[in-house]
């Protein structure tokens, strides 16, 4: 089995666990308590805390934080830059010490660059947020996002292409609607 790579310039605290065979590039900082799953990539400045969870074949691009409550299934994709909250009304001279609003981003999601995905909501499994949207709701599965605040504008198919009305995609797979919500068949 293949040991994760940590870059030199990068902190990995004691307590935290990294995959196999997954990658921490330049100037990472992995506190301690955080979970990375196997075969991932973390690009340069990226900061995963003590609560943040993150599955299997994820990739995380350049200067993205994953805060406490935040959890990445599998084969998540973070845009560069995207940006988790996990307080919904901070203030600095009242700080929340641990009560976190907890986010999901479900399996093959992808984030696009500069969004921000606002805390306490989940972002369906294969949905594909645009770059620079700002996701203040749930978002459902296979749903492209796009906007201020976020608006579904399509489906796409778990490969990321956008779906015609046919609801084919093609590569192949098709897809059915169910009271509103997007059916692989």
């Amino acid at each position: 089995m293949q040991e994760a790579f940590v870059h030199e310039s990068s902190y990995v605290d004691a307590g935290a666990s990294i995959g196999a065979g997954t990658k921490i590039w330049h100037f990472c900082h992995i506190q301690g308590g955080a979970v990375i799953g196997a075969d991932c990539s973390l690009g340069q400045n990226v900061n995963v805390a003590g609560g943040a969870r993150i599955g299997n074949g994820c990739r995380i691009q350049n200067n993205v934080s994953i805060y406490d409550g935040v959890t990445l299934e599998d084969n998540v994709f973070c845009g560069p830059s995207c940006v988790f909250t996990n307080v919904n009304t901070p203030r600095a001279h009242f700080p929340v010490h641990g009560v976190y609003e907890k986010t999901r981003i479900c399996e093959g999601a992808s984030l696009g660059a500069n969004c921000t995905v606002v805390c306490g909501h989940t972002v369906g499994r294969s949905a594909l947020i645009a770059a620079g949207a700002v996701v203040t709701g749930n978002v459902p599965a296979y749903a492209l996002m796009a906007g201020v605040p976020a608006r579904r504008i399509g489906w796409v198919c778990e490969c990321g292409k956008r779906l015609p009305d046919s609801l084919t995609c093609s590569c192949g797979r098709r897809y059915r609607l169910e009271g509103g919500t997007l059916v692989q068949e």
